[in-house]
Order: C-alpha cells, then structure tokens, then sequence
C-alpha cells in the first residue's frame, strides 16, 4: 500500500503537559498545563516540513486543560472533530496532543466510538514546553510520521519512539520520559530516525529464495558464514584466519547502532575486497541498527547475529553451487 501524496494531516489539541509552562527550565514537575496553543506547538519543531512531505497541515485547538480533569464533555467534543475530519477523503490521518494522566482512557474511548479506518494518533510529553530538553516536539513530530504511514489504522498513542495501540496503552511511570507501556502485548513498533518499524513485519516471504537448494545439496557443502563480534580490543586476526581459511561470509555482531572496532573494520574491508559476504548487525538485546553502515552492509530486517547468519548462508547458496 502506498500514501497518496499531498494530502492533509490535522492536528487537534487539547492542551497538557506537551503545552505547559513552568517558570525556570530546570522544573519538570511546578509548571502549569495547557499553556501553549496548538501553533505555538508546532512551531517548536523545526523539521516539520520535512516530515510532511508536500502534506498540509490542519490544526484546531478543541480545548486547554490538564488531562487529569478530562470529562465526558470533551470526549464528546474530540470525537466529533475527529468524525469530521476522517470523513474527508483528502485527510490522511489525525494527530491528538494530550495530557499523559488520562491519555490511555481517551484513546480507548477514541478507538471504541469511531473504528477508525485512517490513523487517530495520540501524543504527549513528560516534560513542559519550556524545559530545558523539552520532549514534546520529537513526540509530536513523531506522532505526524506515524500518521502519515500508509500501513497504520485505528488509534494509537506515540511517546519516546514507542507506538502503541489504544487497547494496551498504560502509564507506567510518573515521571520518566518513556513512561507508557504495552504490557506483555508490547509496543505496535517505533520511531527511528524519521522513519516508523513496525513490530508485526506483515509480508515478509518466510520462504527463503534458495530454501530448496538447502534441501538437495549435501550439508557439507553448504556455504561457510562464520559469527564474530565487536569488542574492546578487537583482534584483526581472526578475519584474516577466516579468509585464509575459505570462509565465504562472516556476519558481524557490532557494538551499539553498528559500530566496529577500527582495526576490526579494517580486516572486514579487506575481506570484502577478496570476496567475502560480510553483513553487519548488533550485539545490542534490543532494537535494531538505524541508517546504514558506509562500509558494511546491514542485515536484513534487524535479525540477530545468529539469524542474519541463516539468511545470509541461504543467500549464498546460490553463489556456492557448482
């Protein structure tokens, strides 16, 4: 599925911490919510037209108040503007800011009384407009990026690069950025680098190209891929071995977003200048790598090392068959 370009993405506010205002940038607890009006928002994020790419942009002030005193009255309210503007075929989607104390019953209430087809985005902030890092602008400019996505439907709530569905979103914690969970159902998928990665893969073939060349070559002669890992003082060494040995891929376990000792990076190089397959992934329990290595080609779909092996010695079934 594809978007449609040049359409509308509208955002309606209700106020919250996402626009409220303290008196020193040191204070993330004495401000006051819903101070701030929905353009004052949107002004604080610089990149917002990149995001939209050609969208316009429609924003509505429904109401200013701290959502831990949201009422029926305003439920009403919000789910009648958000009726409105869903049924014009030229909206993409929908963007709510929210106060975080009763965000999870709005979105419920939201998902309950409309059944969206188009994407109802809730967002928020732990923090006031006017501290110091303020996290209100990525959660909103984020908000706008899953609203645009052509694979989202139904409400959702984004905050701290986490989306969640309007069924298990819950306040965790009062105080920390990443403050709302998924329980056991875990986030929908996430935010990264302007970009949105979604839990639920949906069509990737699970049925390796190569699957029945795996079936009638002998293992024995199925392709080499070797597993290492980045780390402190990294021995350039074991590349070196590998090669000389006749390995025909390594798969790399890098340090953090993807990054590789130098002297280990320079072995892989050169491995790759002699014809080796090498695919670079994480060593990170969590997440995936975001943007793609200059020297080394990510694996695919942020598998693990163990994983990206598999795939990448079926890759190479191919290449290895006589």
């Amino acid at each position: 599925m594809y978007a449609k370009k040049n359409q509308k993405v509208v955002v309606l506010a209700t106020g919250g911490t996402i626009a409220g205002t303290a008196t020193h940038a040191s204070d993330h607890t004495g401000y006051t919510a819903g101070q701030l009006n929905v353009q004052q928002l949107l002004d604080a994020i610089p990149a917002l037209s990149d995001a939209l790419q050609g969208d316009a942009l429609v924003c509505e002030q429904v109401v200013q108040l701290d959502s831990k005193d949201m009422d029926h009255a305003t439920w009403q309210t919000l789910a009648q503007r958000c009726a409105h503007w869903l049924s014009q075929s030229d909206v993409r989607g929908i963007v709510i800011t929210h106060g975080t104390d009763t965000l999870e019953e709005t979105a419920w209430f939201l998902q309950m009384m409309l059944g969206p087809t188009k994407p109802v985005v809730l967002t928020c902030a732990m923090r006031p407009a006017t501290a110091l890092m303020p996290d209100g602008p990525q959660n909103l400019l984020d908000a706008i990026t899953v609203a645009r996505d052509a694979m989202v439907h139904g409400v959702l709530a984004v905050c701290a690069g986490r989306i969640h569905g309007a069924r298990d979103v819950q306040k965790v914690h009062p105080y920390r950025l990443d403050a709302f969970s998924s329980g056991d159902a875990g986030p929908r998928g996430w935010v990264e680098q302007g970009r949105v990665r979604w839990a639920d893969l949906g069509g990737w073939p699970m049925v390796h190209a190569n699957a029945q060349q795996a079936f009638d070559r002998p293992v024995a002669q199925w392709p080499w891929v070797a597993v290492l890992h980045s780390h402190t003082n990294a021995d350039p060494r074991q590349v070196h071995a590998l090669v000389a040995a006749g390995v025909q891929g390594i798969v790399l376990a890098g340090t953090g977003n993807g990054t590789v000792h130098h002297s280990l990076l320079a072995a892989l190089i050169q491995a790759q200048a002699q014809g080796v397959a090498v695919r670079l992934t994480t060593r990170c329990g969590e997440g995936q790598i975001v943007g793609q290595s200059a020297d080394l080609q990510t694996a695919p779909l942020g598998l693990s090392v163990y994983k990206a092996r598999i795939s990448l010695m079926l890759t190479l079934m191919t290449s290895s068959l006589s």
